[in-house]
């Protein structure tokens, strides 16, 4: 599904969120200041919009996302080598629940908009746990559901009605 919305993936999150999501994923990422990371794994990646910001915040020496989508990271790359980033953010296919990275790898570990598409909630936070060294930090930034009567209904309409559609 996401390959197919890769193209319209960045526009339809700042419609969508009426460009919110911009200043939503900034406090997550300085979220990390406090412990100046080095490696930073970007769990989730899509088009790298969070690698991209987190390196132009916080500076590590490198940034690996990774995403199941190779469409969503096709147009990643192009926005990396465009900006010139290529030494500094790596994105590379790969499964949240399954991590093909060492034990302590990384000292900051982000997910944006992520974690409600993983198969197994519980396996995926596991893997990040796994490769985040000691003193880390993981952070989380998601939707929640709605639970006033008119806002979840406009909630699910959205989500079973329009977004399978874009």
């Amino acid at each position: 599904m996401f390959d197919k919305i890769a193209f319209r993936y960045d526009f339809l999150n700042r419609f969508l969120s009426a460009g919110i999501d911009v200043g939503w994923r900034k406090k997550a990422i300085k979220q990390f200041a406090s412990i100046q990371p080095k490696r930073i794994l970007d769990v989730a990646t899509g088009t790298a919009d969070v690698a991209i910001l987190a390196h132009k915040i916080l500076q590590p020496t490198h940034i690996t996302g990774i995403d199941i989508s190779e469409g969503m990271l096709d147009i990643g790359r192009k926005k990396i080598e465009k900006l010139g980033l290529k030494d500094k953010i790596e994105l590379v296919r790969g499964d949240s629940e399954n991590l093909q990275f060492a034990d302590n790898s990384f000292d900051a570990i982000s997910v944006a908009f992520g974690v409600r598409n993983f198969q197994n909630l519980e396996k995926g936070l596991t893997e990040m746990l796994r490769v985040l060294k000691p003193g880390g930090k993981l952070v989380v930034l998601e939707f929640s559901r709605p639970k006033q009567f008119l806002f979840k209904a406009v909630y699910n309409l959205y989500m079973k009605t329009i977004a399978p559609g874009f």
